[in-house]
């Protein structure tokens, strides 16, 4: 059967599923322990991501802003950067990395982030606060180009860049995790333990289930340290689990220092799983241990139970990052459920290209229809003029709309989810996640059929 990939035939965007690049690059940045980014740019630009982060984690993180104004337009705002420094590290003794975050606007301006980033280490920085250690890491993001999957991918990059450093062998593992939700890092952190590898998680991102404690501190932050980000110059090799978010640091790191680097795929469902834990095994010389080998059972007995009473033939639509969709996809697979259209929401001609699209295409005996630069009106038109069938709906919380408009049931994956409760707490990778994955598609479909009173009776003798 065939796959068609193309870009959306229209050059204006109805109901954007993405969002811009400085959001992606936030979003790396507050993985960082002791660090804030200055997001160089108008307010908005560090106010609606904080909102999408809140609304998601339902925790607040430290993101600054350097809130420019009209006259920045002409007379540049090189002078909001330097005073955003000087208040970050008067307010915050702690602070060891100010990440400076472009925008459209001050891309579109010209500013000169690192020649002012040079005057600010040489005019304050070393004469203010000789002693303390401040590294300013330009990233360059502007938001009328890719989105947040390029600013993800952008920021990783500058990060590692600027701070590894060549030392000694550490025998670790790199894992640069993508845009994983913090339970997904705990099942990747899960899965090393019980191999016995010692690793760098780029970003640790488990810390942001921030408790309340009796002394009111518990703030979100993440969790990898600026040493942890210099020693990946060491490690033994780097994983990318997603390509899209983090490839090209790994391969940064392969150039550079000469650390292997894997990129993906992305640990969604059994067999990417089995990969990743062959590429862990290979890297590092570690055995696969039976408890591993028992979890991978109990996912497959999950899956065997639902798949051909519930899931067979089902069609589905999967929108949102496109190392999360392939993933969807290729665990629908496993499951008997049709992915039959993939949405992804940036402008990446490359993903014509990715060889995870031409393996969906060969194990598929149905049409799979792949859109990139697309809209969630290109999910909404489909339904609309019955060009496409859908059983079931895959993606973050801004579709749900079109799922309650048209009557079709929908599990909420990706980011931001905001109208459900606590998703980010769950894995979708690994064998758990794939338990998780197929106990919520199945319990979704469930409640759609009792509703409509669509053979709910199955339900009783199942």
């Amino acid at each position: 059967m065939s796959l068609i990939v193309e870009q959306k035939d229209r050059s204006g965007v109805i109901n954007p599923m993405y969002n811009c690049q400085p959001c992606g690059a936030q979003f790396v940045c507050i993985g960082v322990k002791d660090c804030i980014p200055l997001v160089h740019g108008g307010q908005g630009c560090c106010t609606f991501v904080r909102l999408l982060f809140a609304q998601h984690f339902k925790e607040n993180f430290d993101i600054a802003s350097s809130s420019l104004h009209e006259d920045a337009a002409v007379f540049g705002g090189v002078k909001r950067i330097e005073e955003g420094v000087e208040v970050l590290v008067r307010r915050h003794p702690s602070l060891r990395v100010i990440p400076i975050i472009t925008t459209c606007s001050t891309e579109t301006i010209g500013d000169d982030i690192e020649g002012t980033i040079g005057n600010i280490e040489r005019n304050f920085l070393q004469k203010e606060y000789p002693e303390r250690e401040v590294t300013i890491v330009p990233i360059h993001t502007p938001s009328y180009s890719g989105s947040h999957v390029k600013g993800y991918d952008t920021a990783m990059h500058a990060l590692v860049s600027t701070l590894a450093r060549k030392g000694q062998p550490n025998g670790k593992l790199n894992i640069i995790t993508g845009w994983l939700n913090p339970g997904d890092v705990k099942e990747i952190k899960h899965i090393l333990q019980e191999m016995g590898v010692k690793s760098i998680i780029l970003m640790d991102t488990e810390s942001f289930d921030a408790p309340i404690m009796p002394d009111r501190s518990g703030f979100a932050h993440g969790s990898t340290t600026v040493e942890d980000i210099a020693d990946t110059a060491n490690s033994l090799a780097t994983i990318a689990l997603c390509r899209y978010e983090g490839g090209t640091a790994a391969k940064f790191l392969e150039k550079k220092f000469g650390v292997p680097a894997v990129i993906g795929p992305t640990p969604i469902g059994i067999k990417n799983t089995d990969t990743f834990l062959r590429n862990i095994s290979q890297l590092t010389g570690k055995e696969i241990p039976d408890s591993l080998v028992v979890e991978r059972g109990r996912a497959i007995d999950a899956m065997v139970d639902l798949a051909h009473m519930f899931f067979a033939d089902k069609q589905v639509a999967i929108y949102g990052d496109p190392d999360l969709v392939i993933g969807l996809a290729q665990f629908c697979l496993e499951c008997e459920l049709k992915p039959v259209l993939l949405l992804f929401g940036d402008d990446d001609k490359s993903y014509v290209k990715d060889p995870r699209l031409t393996e969906l295409e060969r194990e598929a005996n149905f049409d799979i229809e792949v859109v990139w630069n697309a809209d969630l009106w290109e999910l909404e038109r489909r339904i609309k003029d019955g060009s496409v069938d859908i059983d079931l709906i895959m993606g973050h919380s801004k579709g749900r709309y079109i799922a309650i408009d048209y009557d079709i049931p929908m599990v909420r994956v990706g980011f931001p989810t905001f109208d459900r409760a606590g998703l980010w707490r769950h894995p979708v990778v690994g064998y758990n996640g794939a338990i998780w994955l197929a106990e919520t598609i199945a319990n979704t479909l469930f409640e759609d059929m009792e509703r409509k009173h669509d053979r709910e009776w199955i339900l009783n003798v199942w």
